[in-house]
């Protein structure tokens, strides 16, 4: 089982999120999602809002909300660039039910002087963050 590792790094424009060797990595693929095991082909693929799942070397598993990004398979190393990103555990649940009642209200009260697109995103990146801390968080 140990040569079926691979290395991962997870990067985030504000720090760096993960480095290590996992066993498998579960992503949201835009086009779908996907996993990564050992001697993966070459692959770069953009992300979806959604969840990214690790099982670090250690038989550990993480759970990651994600808002979209990058990733990139080479030689049993993968990179994500992703938007932004949260383990499961350190999601604030209270914060992102606020973020989604002041984004409908924005919706209702403004809706001419707002990017509605923009604004229903934000709804669905927060939702998705709720749905992965009250999955996986402990």
């Amino acid at each position: 089982m140990a040569d079926k590792k691979f290395f991962v790094d997870i990067v985030s424009p504000s720090k760096q999120i993960f480095s290590g060797k996992v066993l498998s990595l579960t992503a949201p693929g835009t086009v779908g999602g996907f996993q990564v095991l050992y001697n993966h082909a070459d692959l770069l693929t953009s992300l979806a809002i959604g969840e990214i799942k690790l099982v670090t070397d250690e038989g550990h598993t993480e759970y990651y909300a994600t808002s979209g990004g990058f990733l990139e398979v080479k030689k049993n190393k993968v990179i994500i660039l992703t938007e932004t990103i949260e383990k499961a555990d350190d999601i604030e649940v209270a914060r992102a039910k606020e973020k989604i009642s002041e984004s409908k209200k924005l919706l209702h009260d403004k809706p001419k002087e707002i990017n509605s697109e923009v604004v229903r995103e934000s709804i669905v990146k927060a939702k998705n963050r709720i749905k992965v801390a009250e999955k996986h968080s402990k």
